[in-house]
């Protein structure tokens, strides 16, 4: 099995906690996001999409981060990454779909450089951009969280889900860009107790073979 991927793409960053958690064993093959790799020719033959994370397992090509980590829970043994109950499972791609498509992106490098240049924003313009999706998103977070009062050291009690999978990057990119997120204390409490866990920290950007300063 082989997985596309980048050290810095949140998107990225999901799939290989989920691999790591189910205990699937696979390759890595690096596309630097920063060199534009992903809209070459070669990356191209991979995906149409131009985007990582892209897992070839063989028998079947495929991408977008949310597709891949139900695609694993439902082909490969280990830990489930979803739970049984319906309303449950509803929960749990709520919470995902909050990151990977409310939150995320309106965040991520392709947007944030259009925005720059379209409005000629400098560098503190970018970061204000950011931190107000951020706030906007990490509300929305918190909010479902607390109202369906189902989480506990995770998002769903003691199970970690893919919404595990998603939350880890989106916190620690609002980190990077200095993010004030002390209104949140039931997302933040899940991404320390996330962090303490083996297949999160060989996940981590830093713990890649392709990481740069």
């Amino acid at each position: 099995m082989k997985l596309y991927t980048f050290f810095r793409s949140s998107a990225s960053f999901r799939v290989r906690i989920a691999l790591n958690h189910k205990g699937i064993a696979y390759d890595q093959a690096f596309v630097s996001l920063p060199k534009a790799e992903h809209l070459g020719d070669a990356f191209r033959q991979v995906s149409a999409q131009g985007l990582v994370p892209v897992l070839d397992d063989d028998k079947h090509v495929l991408t977008q981060s949310l597709a891949i980590m139900e695609y694993l829970d439902e082909v490969h043994p280990g830990p489930k990454l979803l739970p049984v109950d319906p309303f449950e499972r509803a929960y749990v791609r709520a919470m995902s779909q909050i990151i990977a498509c409310e939150v995320h992106p309106l965040n991520n490098l392709r947007v944030l450089k259009h925005v720059r240049k379209t409005y000629g924003l400098n560098e503190d313009g970018v970061n204000s951009w950011y931190r107000h999706w951020i706030a906007e998103g990490f509300a929305m977070m918190e909010a479902h969280l607390v109202a369906n009062k189902l989480s506990g050291r995770y998002c769903l009690r003691e199970q970690l889900t893919m919404a595990d999978c998603c939350l880890v990057p989106q916190v620690l990119n609002a980190q990077r860009f200095d993010c004030d997120l002390s209104a949140f204390p039931t997302v933040m409490a899940i991404h320390e107790a996330l962090l303490r866990l083996p297949a999160v920290q060989a996940a981590l950007p830093a713990a890649q073979a392709d990481a740069t300063p």
